[in-house]
């Protein structure tokens, strides 16, 4: 059994505002492009996160990974840090970042990894709305 992956997953929200806008680009550039997501006041979703864990079922335990520590993990590392946050002018990680659905996917993957052993594979899903999201790696 123990050589056999499976796959366990862990969903979370959180809410958080932003503005698309990329320094490669004029004011009238940016907001062509990103439209209404462009607006200077900042505008917000309600993310679903979706965290996928792939390992092996650990003999002693039954697990692949213990649920509450992965989802202590998501809280501390990224629920804390991102919800009800500007995420344009509250976090570090997007002072010069562009905060797309994929960037965010990306960072949240960046951070959870060096939290995770290496045993296990992480995959990252990321709702923006309901029908629009992202996954990485892809």
């Amino acid at each position: 059994m123990d050589s056999q992956k499976i796959a366990v997953f862990r969903k979370e929200n959180f809410n958080a505002a932003h503005r698309l806008h990329s320094s490669y680009y004029s004011e009238s550039e940016n907001q062509v492009l990103f439209g209404k997501c462009n607006n200077p006041n900042y505008h917000g979703h309600n993310y679903t996160l979706i965290v996928k864990v792939v390992g092996c079922i650990d003999i002693k335990t039954g697990y692949v990974i213990d649920m509450k520590v992965l989802g202590n993990l998501i809280k501390e590392n990224i629920t804390e840090k991102f919800d009800h946050k500007n995420l344009n002018l509250d976090t570090s990680e997007f002072k010069e970042l562009n905060p797309t659905a994929e960037n965010i996917a990306m960072v949240i993957y960046t951070i959870l990894r060096e939290k995770l052993e290496t045993k296990f594979e992480l995959k990252i899903t990321l709702y923006e709305t309901e029908r629009n999201y992202v996954e990485y790696p892809a």
